[in-house]
């Protein structure tokens, strides 16, 4: 599958070194607005230049379009794709709000194309591994879910100073006005949707514990906290929490009647995954002797990967294969098949997102309003 690059800032390099993961994608070029930093991607990456969005989008040979803007422009940019007759695949989120959203999802289905939207890493290796713990039933019914996503304190750190391998900085205006939760909670979400089926239920809350975020902003900053519980359609209930304040933390824990099941980073597909058994007599003993379970040898034990996360990955920065998602709509355009990252599926986790964030635009308790068809897992995790 031929594609093509709108916007070419921080994580754009990420993509870039990813791609020779996949043989079958092909770059045919890249567009950007800004020219002094498409002329400094063109040179580092030798790619062709594109001068216009709409010479890109009148390029016969481009199949899909990769929407890498900042998220302000996710909504213009996809929908112009779309109507172009492009496939597409964007950056998170699809749009600022659930009605552009599913303006996007409705227009790609009704013209038999595909949209999805990052984040992949639900086809990651730990994710899949997790997943296919849960359906050997090695925890016994999953009924509880922890996910956490804290940064650490960012607005502390020196971030200005963050610089893509291409020389682009990391965008931390778009960050702190468009919000860590838009930004980040989909890594949970986007792999929970994929183990335990739709939610029908969110409660959330939202607030900007620090108005200051020592650079001028634009607009409001977005909330830089976040936390919302969240009811599946399986019966499983999962609390997650989203901050760019909180000491960093990237945890998932799932309990299971019979057991747990855990990793510690949603932004490494080759992160370890642990289990551990739960039983109401050992469930007695470690509430009241916690070091018990590591004495007697019953702590978490690694549950081998579903395969070797052995891959090329984004250079300084986290074992994750951004392309991932792009090579799966290939694969599955060219097996003729449902792909797993559906338009149905994006604008679910979206929907999720928007409530947990905004829960003053879509009620502390939302009921969710789309829906889609589980995923297969992936051929090598069966």
């Amino acid at each position: 599958m031929k594609f093509a690059i709108v916007g070419c800032g921080y994580v754009a390099d990420f993509y870039m070194s990813t791609l020779p993961n996949h043989a079958q994608l092909e770059l045919t070029g890249f567009f950007d607005r800004n020219p002094e930093r498409a002329q400094r991607f063109a040179d580092f990456h030798h790619v062709r230049r594109y001068e216009s969005l709409e010479q890109l989008l009148q390029d016969p040979s481009v199949d899909l379009v990769a929407n890498l803007t900042n998220p302000k422009s996710h909504f213009e940019v996809s929908m112009a794709a779309l109507r172009a007759g492009k496939h597409v695949y964007s950056e998170k989120p699809l749009a600022l709000n659930l009605a552009d959203a599913q303006a996007l999802a409705d227009y790609a289905t009704a013209q038999k194309l595909l949209l999805a939207g990052a984040p992949c890493n639900v086809l990651g290796e730990s994710a899949q591994t997790i997943w296919k713990a849960l359906r050997k039933q090695t925890i016994g019914t999953p009924r509880l879910v922890y996910a956490e996503l804290d940064d650490g304190p960012v607005p502390y750190f020196n971030y200005k100073t963050w610089i893509s391998e291409s020389g682009a900085p990391w965008p931390y205006i778009d960050e702190f006005e468009v919000g860590c939760t838009f930004e980040h909670a989909g890594y949970w979400l986007g792999m929970l949707a994929a183990f335990f089926g739709p939610a029908k239920r969110i409660t959330s809350f939202s607030h900007v514990l620090m108005q200051d975020k020592q650079v001028p902003l634009t607009m409001a900053s977005a909330p830089d906290f976040a936390v919302a519980s969240i009811e599946y359609t399986s019966g499983v209930v999962a609390r997650i929490t989203c901050s760019i304040y909180a000491t960093h933390d990237h945890r998932l824990r799932i309990f299971g009647d019979g057991g747990t099941l855990s990793t510690d980073a949603c932004w490494h597909y080759g992160s370890p995954v642990y289990s551990s058994v739960r039983t109401p007599l050992k469930m007695r003993l470690e509430n009241r002797y916690p070091k018990l379970g590591r004495l007697a040898g019953l702590g978490p034990k690694k549950v081998p990967l579903v395969r070797p996360a052995s891959f090329r990955s984004s250079k300084g920065h986290n074992h994750m294969d951004f392309c991932r998602g792009m090579a799966e709509m290939a694969d599955s355009l060219k097996e003729n098949r449902p792909c797993r990252l559906s338009a149905a599926w994006s604008l679910h986790v979206n929907e999720l997102v928007f409530a947990m964030q905004h829960p003053e635009q879509y009620g502390a308790s939302h009921d969710m309003t789309s829906s889609f068809e589980v995923m297969a897992p992936m051929p090598w995790a069966k």
